[in-house]
């Protein structure tokens, strides 16, 4: 009789708790570790919608189903219990171009083979001047050690090997890259030179740049390899001006391997840094730091280009 009153109990309290609603603030990261806002939640044909900060507040029990939509977003059917002790649910967004802007894209789907090719087009490519190099380069350091681990299955190296390790793949990627682009620009130089003037191709400013690369061409180079968009097209213009092959190869290895290393190793040590100080993930907010990267590294170009005085002609 005691028995059957304690799993009468118990039972009683079980199907309480299963009822009981409970008011907690859900948040959404999709599988690029990114927040998701602009969702709509249903529950119990009651729709709540994120707030700016892509949060919504709701009112659930624990066997309540969450259906949650979204642009490239599915509708999907969650409970509480998919949430993690943060309240925080992971969901899966559709394939868009603009993925191919994110960082995370890369890694999680191609780990450090993919992030190899994508050093290695945008600066050895024509098409590859889009590609997300400094903040792949950055989110790359702070996942250093799994990069490691699964994609080369090396084991125990420790931290500072492991990010050397990748440094050299990585830098190697992107010289051979360089010399791609060289190589292209050197075959079609003589052509360009002996072209005649049109509405978009000037001489001028061929015999400009030569003049410019004879004076600065190492450090042109070398600088190059921060400046997204320029980057790509450095070596192929150096190649096209004659740049001396010996000059070009030292500075090529030269501005990929501090390229490199001073991406890695910064998003490493920086995201130790924030999460051993002030308890403070990168990971969680690399939405944030790649719009950072972008604007730090663009600002340069825009300063030229909007504010940079014209010579007199």
């Amino acid at each position: 009789m005691k028995n059957f009153l304690l799993i009468l109990i118990l039972s009683l309290l079980s199907v309480k708790a299963a009822f009981s609603q409970d008011s907690v603030t859900l948040t959404f990261r999709n599988q690029y570790k990114a927040e998701v806002k602009k969702l709509s939640v249903m529950i119990n044909d009651k729709t709540f919608l994120s707030d700016d900060k892509g949060s919504i507040r709701v009112t659930a029990s624990p066997s309540d189903t969450i259906l949650v939509s979204g642009k490239d977003y599915d509708a999907k059917t969650y409970t509480l219990a998919d949430a993690d002790k943060d309240h925080t649910i992971a969901l899966h967004k559709n394939f868009s171009w603009t993925d191919l802007l994110t960082p995370m894209f890369y890694i999680i789907f191609g780990g450090i083979w993919f992030i190899v090719f994508v050093v290695f087009a945008e600066t050895g490519l024509f098409a590859g001047f889009f590609l997300p190099g400094d903040s792949l380069l950055f989110v790359t350091g702070i996942y250093s050690n799994d990069l490691v681990e699964s994609g080369l299955h090396i084991h125990g190296t420790g931290s500072f090997l492991n990010l050397i390790i990748l440094g050299v793949i990585i830098s190697a990627a992107g010289v051979l890259g360089n010399y791609v682009g060289y190589w292209f620009g050197r075959k079609s130089g003589p052509f360009l030179f002996e072209r005649k003037d049109t509405f978009f191709f000037r001489k001028k400013y061929l015999l400009q740049a030569k003049d410019f690369y004879d004076k600065h061409g190492g450090g042109a180079v070398v600088i190059a390899r921060f400046l997204p968009i320029i980057r790509t097209f450095a070596p192929i213009v150096a190649g096209i001006v004659g740049m001396e092959k010996k000059k070009f190869a030292f500075f090529n290895v030269a501005g990929s391997v501090a390229w490199v290393f001073l991406m890695l190793f910064a998003g490493h040590y920086l995201q130790q840094l924030f999460l051993r100080s002030f308890h403070f993930d990168l990971r969680e907010h690399l939405e944030v730091i790649v719009i950072g990267i972008v604007l730090v590294t663009t600002a340069p170009i825009i300063i030229k280009l909007f504010f940079s005085k014209k010579k007199p002609a």
